[in-house]
């Protein structure tokens, strides 16, 4: 998977109204700062990983909830990936990547 997938896949789905007080962005301005995101991870492959998860988190956090749904799971699968031993995604994990991505791409078009 590489990170292929720029920080812009940055999704955050459990928007429950536990954030209060913390306003979202609208869809089009998730999807600008989206596509603004330079986040890079370091480290090796296990760390990237780990990295990448907490940045799709952080990133789930602020954006519209349709865009952050996606991101939340993109996220989920890159806690799991980070936990190997290796921290390299399985063919079913980049599908499921991927999936999320396309979902997010459906409102930032």
């Amino acid at each position: 998977m590489n990170m292929l997938l720029p920080a812009v896949v940055l999704a955050t789905g459990l928007l429950l109204t536990g954030c209060a007080g913390t306003p979202k962005m609208s869809v089009p301005e998730s999807c600008a700062f989206l596509n603004q995101d330079t986040f890079v991870p370091t480290g090796n492959q296990q760390q990237k990983a780990d990295q990448i998860a907490k940045h799709y988190q952080e990133v789930a956090d602020k954006v519209a909830p349709e865009v952050a749904a996606p991101i939340q799971k993109m996220a989920e699968v890159m806690k799991q990936v980070a936990g190997t031993s290796l921290g390299a995604t399985s063919a079913e994990q980049t599908k499921q990547l991927t999936e999320e991505n396309n979902k997010i791409g459906q409102y930032c078009k």
